[in-house]
Protein backbone atom coordinates (compact mmCIF):
# COMPACT_ATOMS: atom_id res chain seq x y z
CA UNK A 1 0.00 0.00 0.00
CA UNK A 2 2.63 2.49 1.12
CA UNK A 3 4.70 1.41 -2.57
CA UNK A 4 1.25 1.92 -4.20
CA UNK A 5 1.33 5.74 -2.54
CA UNK A 6 4.67 6.46 -3.35
CA UNK A 7 4.44 5.89 -7.22
CA UNK A 8 1.37 7.96 -7.05
CA UNK A 9 3.30 11.03 -5.32
CA UNK A 10 6.28 10.37 -7.62
CA UNK A 11 3.46 12.30 -10.44
CA UNK A 12 4.23 15.86 -7.88
CA UNK A 13 7.64 15.68 -8.39
CA UNK A 14 9.14 19.14 -9.57
CA UNK A 15 9.61 19.37 -13.13
CA UNK A 16 7.42 17.07 -14.61
CA UNK A 17 5.02 20.10 -15.38
CA UNK A 18 1.76 18.88 -14.02
CA UNK A 19 0.86 19.82 -10.56
CA UNK A 20 -0.08 23.45 -11.98
CA UNK A 21 -2.53 21.70 -14.59
CA UNK A 22 -3.74 19.42 -11.55
CA UNK A 23 -4.22 21.80 -9.51
CA UNK A 24 -5.96 24.17 -12.04
CA UNK A 25 -8.33 21.20 -12.96
CA UNK A 26 -9.24 21.06 -9.24
CA UNK A 27 -9.77 24.77 -8.73
CA UNK A 28 -12.18 24.07 -11.96
CA UNK A 29 -13.92 20.93 -10.21
CA UNK A 30 -14.60 23.67 -7.03
CA UNK A 31 -16.28 26.14 -8.83
CA UNK A 32 -18.34 24.11 -10.69
CA UNK A 33 -19.52 22.52 -7.09
CA UNK A 34 -19.81 25.76 -5.74
CA UNK A 35 -21.44 27.94 -8.59
CA UNK A 36 -23.97 24.83 -9.31
CA UNK A 37 -25.11 24.62 -6.02
CA UNK A 38 -25.40 28.25 -5.15
CA UNK A 39 -27.72 28.33 -8.64
CA UNK A 40 -30.52 26.06 -6.91
CA UNK A 41 -30.13 27.81 -3.38
CA UNK A 42 -30.55 31.73 -5.03
CA UNK A 43 -33.95 33.58 -5.43
CA UNK A 44 -32.06 37.14 -6.93
CA UNK A 45 -31.52 37.46 -10.12
CA UNK A 46 -28.27 39.53 -9.44
CA UNK A 47 -26.85 36.37 -7.47
CA UNK A 48 -27.83 33.86 -9.78
CA UNK A 49 -26.15 36.11 -13.15
CA UNK A 50 -22.73 35.95 -10.73
CA UNK A 51 -23.12 32.11 -10.39
CA UNK A 52 -23.62 31.83 -13.98
CA UNK A 53 -20.22 33.35 -14.69
CA UNK A 54 -18.72 30.96 -11.86
CA UNK A 55 -20.19 28.13 -13.48
CA UNK A 56 -18.87 29.26 -17.01
CA UNK A 57 -15.67 30.16 -15.63
CA UNK A 58 -15.26 27.16 -13.74
CA UNK A 59 -16.17 24.93 -17.22
CA UNK A 60 -13.38 26.89 -18.67
CA UNK A 61 -11.02 26.30 -16.09
CA UNK A 62 -11.75 22.79 -15.98
CA UNK A 63 -11.42 22.69 -19.81
CA UNK A 64 -7.81 24.55 -19.95
CA UNK A 65 -6.96 22.61 -17.11
CA UNK A 66 -7.74 18.91 -18.71
CA UNK A 67 -6.10 20.09 -22.15
CA UNK A 68 -2.73 21.07 -20.38
CA UNK A 69 -2.36 17.96 -18.48
CA UNK A 70 -2.92 15.50 -21.45
CA UNK A 71 -0.17 18.15 -23.05
CA UNK A 72 2.27 17.47 -20.41
CA UNK A 73 1.24 13.49 -20.89
CA UNK A 74 1.69 13.72 -24.77
CA UNK A 75 4.72 15.57 -24.72
CA UNK A 76 6.15 13.34 -21.87
CA UNK A 77 5.78 10.16 -23.93
CA UNK A 78 5.65 11.36 -27.49
CA UNK A 79 8.15 14.43 -27.38
CA UNK A 80 8.95 14.65 -30.91
CA UNK A 81 5.01 14.61 -32.15
CA UNK A 82 3.18 17.94 -32.90
CA UNK A 83 -0.22 17.36 -31.73
CA UNK A 84 -1.71 17.56 -35.28
CA UNK A 85 0.27 14.25 -36.28
CA UNK A 86 -1.22 12.74 -33.05
CA UNK A 87 -4.17 13.40 -33.87
CA UNK A 88 -3.58 11.85 -37.55
CA UNK A 89 -1.63 8.61 -35.62
CA UNK A 90 -4.95 7.95 -33.40
CA UNK A 91 -7.32 8.45 -36.00
CA UNK A 92 -5.79 6.33 -38.12
CA UNK A 93 -5.12 3.47 -35.27
CA UNK A 94 -8.49 3.46 -34.74
CA UNK A 95 -9.62 3.57 -38.17
CA UNK A 96 -7.34 0.42 -38.73
CA UNK A 97 -8.32 -1.07 -35.58
CA UNK A 98 -11.40 -1.87 -37.68
CA UNK A 99 -10.77 -3.16 -40.57
CA UNK A 100 -11.31 -6.49 -41.93
CA UNK A 101 -9.04 -9.78 -40.70
CA UNK A 102 -7.40 -11.13 -42.62
CA UNK A 103 -4.71 -13.79 -43.07
CA UNK A 104 -1.95 -14.39 -45.55
CA UNK A 105 0.74 -17.48 -45.87
CA UNK A 106 3.57 -17.79 -47.61
CA UNK A 107 6.85 -17.01 -47.03
CA UNK A 108 10.06 -14.84 -48.80
CA UNK A 109 9.92 -11.27 -50.59
CA UNK A 110 6.22 -11.46 -52.25
CA UNK A 111 4.82 -11.70 -48.70
CA UNK A 112 6.38 -9.04 -47.31
CA UNK A 113 5.50 -6.86 -50.86
CA UNK A 114 1.39 -7.48 -50.26
CA UNK A 115 1.65 -6.91 -46.34
CA UNK A 116 3.20 -3.56 -46.97
CA UNK A 117 -0.16 -2.89 -48.94
CA UNK A 118 -2.48 -4.37 -46.75
CA UNK A 119 -1.43 -2.89 -43.51
CA UNK A 120 -2.69 0.46 -44.84
CA UNK A 121 -6.53 -0.85 -44.79
CA UNK A 122 -6.60 -3.01 -41.72
CA UNK A 123 -4.15 -3.31 -38.64
CA UNK A 124 -6.09 -6.88 -38.37
CA UNK A 125 -3.87 -8.52 -40.02
CA UNK A 126 -2.06 -11.90 -39.63
CA UNK A 127 1.35 -13.31 -41.70
CA UNK A 128 1.68 -17.10 -41.87
CA UNK A 129 5.09 -17.83 -42.47
CA UNK A 130 7.09 -20.73 -43.65
CA UNK A 131 10.20 -22.40 -41.74
CA UNK A 132 11.57 -24.37 -44.41
CA UNK A 133 14.07 -22.30 -45.03
CA UNK A 134 17.60 -23.13 -45.28
CA UNK A 135 19.65 -21.18 -47.12
CA UNK A 136 21.63 -18.28 -46.68
CA UNK A 137 21.68 -16.04 -43.29
CA UNK A 138 18.96 -18.19 -42.23
CA UNK A 139 20.55 -21.48 -42.66
CA UNK A 140 23.33 -20.79 -40.97
CA UNK A 141 21.61 -19.90 -37.90
CA UNK A 142 19.40 -22.90 -38.21
CA UNK A 143 22.45 -25.13 -38.30
CA UNK A 144 24.74 -23.31 -35.74
CA UNK A 145 22.03 -22.49 -33.25
CA UNK A 146 19.70 -25.61 -33.72
CA UNK A 147 16.59 -23.06 -33.96
CA UNK A 148 13.96 -22.18 -36.59
CA UNK A 149 14.71 -19.66 -39.75
CA UNK A 150 14.25 -16.41 -38.75
CA UNK A 151 14.60 -14.83 -42.86
CA UNK A 152 11.00 -15.13 -43.89
CA UNK A 153 9.59 -13.69 -40.37
CA UNK A 154 11.97 -11.16 -40.31
CA UNK A 155 10.60 -9.90 -43.92
CA UNK A 156 7.35 -9.88 -42.82
CA UNK A 157 7.79 -8.14 -39.53
CA UNK A 158 9.34 -5.34 -41.65
CA UNK A 159 6.96 -5.51 -43.72
CA UNK A 160 4.11 -4.70 -41.10
CA UNK A 161 6.22 -2.44 -38.17
CA UNK A 162 4.54 1.05 -37.72
CA UNK A 163 8.28 1.54 -36.69
CA UNK A 164 10.45 4.39 -38.04
CA UNK A 165 12.39 4.05 -41.39
CA UNK A 166 15.84 3.94 -39.64
CA UNK A 167 14.51 0.70 -37.27
CA UNK A 168 13.21 -0.97 -40.37
CA UNK A 169 16.73 -0.27 -42.10
CA UNK A 170 18.31 -1.16 -39.27
CA UNK A 171 16.77 -4.95 -39.74
CA UNK A 172 17.27 -5.33 -43.27
CA UNK A 173 20.60 -4.35 -42.74
CA UNK A 174 22.82 -6.66 -44.18
CA UNK A 175 27.23 -7.21 -43.25
CA UNK A 176 29.27 -7.17 -45.78
CA UNK A 177 32.63 -7.40 -44.61
CA UNK A 178 34.92 -10.01 -44.84
CA UNK A 179 34.33 -11.32 -41.63
CA UNK A 180 32.11 -14.13 -39.49
CA UNK A 181 28.75 -11.83 -39.80
CA UNK A 182 29.35 -11.40 -43.29
CA UNK A 183 25.90 -12.55 -45.15
CA UNK A 184 23.91 -12.25 -42.16
CA UNK A 185 21.14 -9.30 -41.46
CA UNK A 186 21.03 -7.45 -38.21
CA UNK A 187 17.48 -8.44 -38.12
CA UNK A 188 17.95 -11.92 -38.25
CA UNK A 189 20.86 -11.90 -35.70
CA UNK A 190 18.54 -9.90 -33.50
CA UNK A 191 15.80 -12.72 -33.48
CA UNK A 192 18.15 -15.23 -32.73
CA UNK A 193 19.48 -13.10 -29.44
CA UNK A 194 15.75 -12.40 -28.52
CA UNK A 195 15.28 -16.62 -28.97
CA UNK A 196 18.37 -17.43 -26.37
CA UNK A 197 17.06 -14.76 -24.10
CA UNK A 198 13.37 -15.98 -23.99
CA UNK A 199 13.36 -19.64 -24.98
CA UNK A 200 11.34 -19.66 -27.33
CA UNK A 201 11.24 -18.78 -31.32
CA UNK A 202 7.40 -17.59 -30.68
CA UNK A 203 8.34 -15.67 -28.14
CA UNK A 204 10.86 -13.63 -29.70
CA UNK A 205 9.28 -12.90 -32.43
CA UNK A 206 6.10 -11.65 -30.56
CA UNK A 207 8.69 -9.14 -28.89
CA UNK A 208 10.65 -7.98 -31.43
CA UNK A 209 6.72 -7.41 -32.94
CA UNK A 210 6.46 -4.72 -29.76
CA UNK A 211 10.13 -3.12 -31.07
CA UNK A 212 8.65 -2.56 -34.02
CA UNK A 213 5.41 -1.89 -33.59
CA UNK A 214 3.83 -4.32 -35.94
CA UNK A 215 0.21 -3.19 -37.44
CA UNK A 216 -0.74 -6.99 -37.35
CA UNK A 217 1.38 -10.63 -36.43
CA UNK A 218 3.62 -12.60 -38.01
CA UNK A 219 3.11 -16.22 -37.40
CA UNK A 220 5.54 -19.51 -37.90
CA UNK A 221 2.97 -21.57 -39.46
CA UNK A 222 4.79 -24.71 -37.41
CA UNK A 223 7.58 -24.97 -34.58
CA UNK A 224 8.95 -28.12 -35.39
CA UNK A 225 12.26 -28.15 -37.38
CA UNK A 226 10.76 -28.86 -40.66
CA UNK A 227 12.90 -30.26 -44.20
CA UNK A 228 11.14 -29.55 -47.64
CA UNK A 229 11.95 -32.32 -49.96
CA UNK A 230 11.13 -32.36 -53.46
CA UNK A 231 10.05 -35.60 -55.13
CA UNK A 232 11.17 -35.46 -59.09
CA UNK A 233 9.33 -36.55 -62.19
CA UNK A 234 12.40 -38.98 -62.73
CA UNK A 235 11.72 -40.44 -59.32
CA UNK A 236 14.84 -38.80 -57.55
CA UNK A 237 14.54 -37.08 -54.42
CA UNK A 238 16.20 -33.52 -53.39
CA UNK A 239 16.45 -32.71 -49.84
CA UNK A 240 16.63 -28.79 -48.97
CA UNK A 241 14.24 -25.78 -49.71
CA UNK A 242 17.01 -23.55 -51.42
CA UNK A 243 18.75 -27.03 -52.91
CA UNK A 244 14.97 -27.82 -55.17
CA UNK A 245 15.31 -24.74 -57.81
CA UNK A 246 19.08 -25.59 -58.08
CA UNK A 247 18.10 -29.23 -59.74
CA UNK A 248 16.16 -28.08 -62.93
CA UNK A 249 14.68 -31.16 -62.40
CA UNK A 250 10.28 -30.67 -62.89
CA UNK A 251 8.79 -31.62 -59.38
CA UNK A 252 6.04 -33.73 -59.00
CA UNK A 253 5.41 -33.38 -55.40
CA UNK A 254 7.00 -31.55 -52.00
CA UNK A 255 6.44 -33.05 -48.95
CA UNK A 256 7.91 -32.05 -45.41
CA UNK A 257 10.37 -34.05 -42.99
CA UNK A 258 8.63 -35.00 -40.38
CA UNK A 259 5.36 -35.06 -42.72
CA UNK A 260 3.14 -34.91 -39.09
CA UNK A 261 4.18 -31.32 -38.37
CA UNK A 262 1.85 -29.69 -35.98
CA UNK A 263 0.25 -26.08 -36.54
CA UNK A 264 1.10 -23.42 -34.23
CA UNK A 265 -2.31 -22.53 -32.51
CA UNK A 266 -2.20 -19.20 -33.35
CA UNK A 267 -2.34 -20.03 -36.84
CA UNK A 268 -5.60 -22.29 -36.73
CA UNK A 269 -7.09 -19.52 -34.58
CA UNK A 270 -6.40 -16.52 -37.13
CA UNK A 271 -7.62 -18.66 -39.82
CA UNK A 272 -10.74 -19.23 -37.83
CA UNK A 273 -11.24 -15.77 -37.34
CA UNK A 274 -10.15 -14.28 -40.34
CA UNK A 275 -12.61 -12.82 -43.13
CA UNK A 276 -10.32 -13.27 -45.71
CA UNK A 277 -7.56 -15.67 -46.42
CA UNK A 278 -4.78 -14.97 -49.15
CA UNK A 279 -2.20 -17.26 -50.48
CA UNK A 280 1.44 -15.88 -51.99
CA UNK A 281 2.08 -14.56 -53.66
CA UNK A 282 5.51 -16.24 -53.78
CA UNK A 283 7.23 -18.90 -55.05
CA UNK A 284 4.62 -22.03 -55.37
CA UNK A 285 6.81 -24.82 -54.04
CA UNK A 286 9.11 -23.79 -51.63
CA UNK A 287 6.97 -20.72 -50.05
CA UNK A 288 3.42 -21.04 -50.32
CA UNK A 289 2.74 -25.11 -50.61
CA UNK A 290 5.19 -25.61 -47.13
CA UNK A 291 2.19 -23.95 -45.26
CA UNK A 292 -0.27 -26.05 -46.88
CA UNK A 293 1.56 -29.44 -45.87
CA UNK A 294 0.64 -28.67 -42.06
CA UNK A 295 -2.44 -30.73 -42.31
CA UNK A 296 -4.36 -28.60 -39.94
CA UNK A 297 -3.71 -25.65 -41.96
CA UNK A 298 -5.06 -27.37 -44.90
CA UNK A 299 -8.47 -28.24 -43.27
CA UNK A 300 -8.63 -24.85 -41.25
CA UNK A 301 -8.59 -22.92 -44.46
CA UNK A 302 -10.50 -25.05 -46.55
CA UNK A 303 -13.54 -25.53 -44.24
CA UNK A 304 -13.28 -21.43 -43.15
CA UNK A 305 -16.35 -19.63 -44.55
CA UNK A 306 -13.36 -16.37 -45.29
CA UNK A 307 -13.05 -15.73 -48.65
CA UNK A 308 -10.07 -17.31 -50.43
CA UNK A 309 -7.71 -15.71 -52.69
CA UNK A 310 -4.50 -16.95 -54.41
CA UNK A 311 -2.28 -14.41 -56.14
CA UNK A 312 -0.87 -16.39 -59.09
CA UNK A 313 2.91 -14.91 -59.89
CA UNK A 314 3.32 -12.74 -63.00
CA UNK A 315 6.41 -14.64 -63.66
CA UNK A 316 7.84 -18.08 -64.16
CA UNK A 317 10.64 -19.26 -61.73
CA UNK A 318 13.49 -21.49 -62.92
CA UNK A 319 13.70 -24.63 -61.30
CA UNK A 320 10.23 -24.94 -59.67
CA UNK A 321 7.44 -23.43 -62.31
CA UNK A 322 9.27 -23.66 -65.55
CA UNK A 323 6.84 -23.76 -68.21
CA UNK A 324 3.76 -23.15 -66.03
CA UNK A 325 0.32 -21.34 -66.79
CA UNK A 326 -1.50 -19.62 -64.26
CA UNK A 327 -3.96 -22.50 -64.59
CA UNK A 328 -1.17 -24.90 -63.92
CA UNK A 329 -0.19 -22.57 -60.48
CA UNK A 330 -4.17 -23.19 -59.23
CA UNK A 331 -3.60 -26.90 -60.17
CA UNK A 332 -0.69 -27.95 -58.15
CA UNK A 333 -1.81 -25.74 -55.59
CA UNK A 334 -4.40 -27.75 -54.90
CA UNK A 335 -3.11 -31.33 -55.55
CA UNK A 336 -0.86 -30.39 -52.70
CA UNK A 337 -3.95 -29.18 -50.16
CA UNK A 338 -7.36 -29.14 -50.94
CA UNK A 339 -9.90 -28.42 -54.19
CA UNK A 340 -11.64 -25.67 -51.41
CA UNK A 341 -8.31 -23.94 -50.46
CA UNK A 342 -9.66 -21.18 -52.38
CA UNK A 343 -12.36 -19.50 -54.54
CA UNK A 344 -10.55 -16.60 -56.77
CA UNK A 345 -7.28 -16.25 -58.22
CA UNK A 346 -5.53 -13.18 -58.89
CA UNK A 347 -3.35 -13.02 -62.29
CA UNK A 348 -1.74 -10.00 -63.47
CA UNK A 349 -2.42 -8.99 -67.10
CA UNK A 350 -0.56 -5.74 -67.57
CA UNK A 351 1.98 -5.27 -70.13
CA UNK A 352 6.04 -6.02 -69.19
CA UNK A 353 8.83 -3.86 -71.34
CA UNK A 354 10.68 -6.23 -73.75
CA UNK A 355 13.76 -4.97 -71.78
CA UNK A 356 12.88 -6.51 -68.85
CA UNK A 357 11.27 -9.84 -70.53
CA UNK A 358 14.37 -10.49 -72.20
CA UNK A 359 16.80 -9.98 -68.53
CA UNK A 360 14.01 -12.04 -67.43
CA UNK A 361 14.43 -14.69 -70.02
CA UNK A 362 18.08 -14.49 -69.50
CA UNK A 363 17.58 -16.04 -66.31
CA UNK A 364 15.05 -18.71 -67.37
CA UNK A 365 12.13 -16.63 -65.94
CA UNK A 366 8.94 -16.43 -68.41
CA UNK A 367 5.56 -14.47 -68.40
CA UNK A 368 2.70 -16.90 -66.73
CA UNK A 369 0.71 -17.35 -69.39
CA UNK A 370 -3.32 -16.48 -68.33
CA UNK A 371 -5.60 -19.46 -69.45
CA UNK A 372 -8.52 -18.14 -68.22
CA UNK A 373 -11.03 -20.32 -69.22
CA UNK A 374 -9.24 -23.18 -67.29
CA UNK A 375 -9.11 -22.21 -64.27
CA UNK A 376 -12.91 -20.90 -64.40
CA UNK A 377 -13.83 -24.42 -65.83
CA UNK A 378 -12.10 -26.12 -62.48
CA UNK A 379 -14.70 -23.64 -60.28
CA UNK A 380 -12.69 -21.07 -59.72
CA UNK A 381 -13.43 -16.96 -60.39
CA UNK A 382 -10.32 -15.27 -62.16
CA UNK A 383 -9.81 -11.41 -61.21
CA UNK A 384 -7.61 -10.13 -64.14
CA UNK A 385 -6.02 -6.27 -63.98
CA UNK A 386 -2.53 -4.64 -64.11
CA UNK A 387 -0.53 -5.54 -61.17
CA UNK A 388 2.96 -5.31 -62.00
CA UNK A 389 5.01 -2.71 -61.33
CA UNK A 390 8.51 -2.57 -61.72
CA UNK A 391 11.19 -1.54 -59.50
CA UNK A 392 15.00 -1.53 -60.39
CA UNK A 393 14.62 -4.12 -63.01
CA UNK A 394 12.67 -6.47 -60.96
CA UNK A 395 8.41 -7.23 -61.74
CA UNK A 396 6.83 -6.70 -58.35
CA UNK A 397 3.04 -6.54 -57.66
CA UNK A 398 1.76 -3.37 -56.96
CA UNK A 399 1.43 -3.78 -53.28
CA UNK A 400 -1.42 -1.16 -52.71
CA UNK A 401 -3.75 -1.96 -55.80
CA UNK A 402 -3.60 -5.34 -54.85
CA UNK A 403 -4.67 -4.66 -51.13
CA UNK A 404 -7.38 -2.91 -52.65
CA UNK A 405 -8.83 -5.59 -54.69
CA UNK A 406 -8.56 -8.14 -51.95
CA UNK A 407 -10.62 -6.39 -49.52
CA UNK A 408 -12.87 -4.86 -52.08
CA UNK A 409 -14.19 -8.86 -52.66
CA UNK A 410 -15.75 -8.25 -49.01
CA UNK A 411 -18.27 -6.45 -50.68
CA UNK A 412 -19.42 -8.85 -52.44
CA UNK A 413 -20.42 -11.26 -49.87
Amino acid sequence: MASKIHDMLKWFYPGIGLKRWIGLSIFGVLLLIFATGHLRADEFLGIQILDSIILFSGIIILILGIKRMMRSFVAAFVPSSKSSELFDIIYQNKQLSRGPKVVVIGGGTGLSVLLSGLKQFTTNLSAIVTVADDGGSSGRIRKEFGMLPPGDIRNCLVALADAPALMRDLFQFRFDTNSELSGHSFGNLFITVMTQLTGDFEKAIKETSKVLALRGQVIPSTLNKVVLVAEHKDGSTTVGETKIPQTHRSINRVYLNPAQSAATPDAIKAIKEAQVIVLGPGSLYTSIIPNLLIREITEAVSTSQALKVYVCNAMTQPGETDGFSASEHVKTLILHSHPRILDYCVVNTGEVPQGTLKRYSGQGSYLVINDRKKIEEMGYRVIEDDFGIIEDGVIRHDADKLAKIILGLIEEI
